[in-house]
């Protein structure tokens, strides 16, 4: 399990940072950063506005 994140979608909002549970997602300059702490749970999918943001399960 993994989350894509589409560069070409997403407009760096960082609404996915703030409400990753595990701290997992870290926005750097124009790019998201996601380490092992991520546990594929979604929230970060759903809040996105853009739609930027896929759970590969």
């Amino acid at each position: 399990m993994s989350i894509i994140v589409n560069k070409y979608k997403c407009g760096y909002c960082g609404a996915c940072v703030g409400v990753c549970p595990t701290g997992a997602l870290e926005l750097i300059e124009t790019w998201i950063e996601v380490d092992n702490k991520c546990t594929s749970c979604g929230i970060c999918q759903k809040i996105c506005p853009l739609g930027a943001i896929e759970v590969d399960r």
